[in-house]
């Protein structure tokens, strides 16, 4: 386990998620947990049926909270699925939510022993989550999470599909 004085730098990488070699990822899911777009639907399919299978087990997922499952096909030994929030006007909880997604993701994978994880940008596409605010809430989060306990986590990547994500969460690693 680390400490507070070894805790993991956040890193961000340009790239395809489900390409990653990490303990775990991060699914930006939708609460059926069954597949959809983006990045939900790119994990599905890499997954390979067996997913599938396994979803309809766990009984779907609300917004804020976290299911795990195995990696399947992926080389990610885990998915933690959360559901992110779909934005509105930002005054109906959506970056209290946003942050519970990024917290209870540390924390399953603690739970599950892991070393690494690769995050996507949680609501950020078809929920519309503001890029900028979405990296501050998750980075702040992810930060303060890793300060708060001793991790297994010794390293923690936002994996970032485009360009624009990119430039938002390094940001937010450098400024905040």
């Amino acid at each position: 386990m680390q400490t507070q004085a070894d805790e993991p730098t956040l890193e961000v990488v340009l790239g395809n998620i489900v390409q990653m070699d990490f303990d775990a990822i991060v699914n930006a899911a939708n609460s059926s947990l069954l597949g959809g777009d983006g990045v939900d639907g790119a994990i599905h399919k890499a997954a390979g049926p067996d997913l599938v299978h396994e979803c309809l087990l766990l009984g779907g997922c609300k917004t804020g909270e976290v299911k795990v499952s195995k990696g399947y096909n992926l080389k990610a030994k885990h998915i933690i699925h959360t559901v992110g929030p779909v934005w509105q006007d930002g005054n109906r909880g959506e970056e209290k939510l946003l942050a519970q997604c990024y917290a209870k993701s540390v924390r399953a994978a603690n739970e599950l022993g892991a070393k690494s994880i690769g995050f996507p940008a949680i609501s950020t596409g078809r929920y519309r989550f503001p890029l900028d605010k979405a990296a501050k809430t998750a980075v702040k989060t992810i930060r303060a999470e890793l300060a708060a306990a001793p991790s297994s986590l010794t390293r923690v990547v936002f994996v970032c599909f485009d360009q624009a994500a990119n430039d938002a969460f390094t940001r937010a690693v450098e400024h905040h």
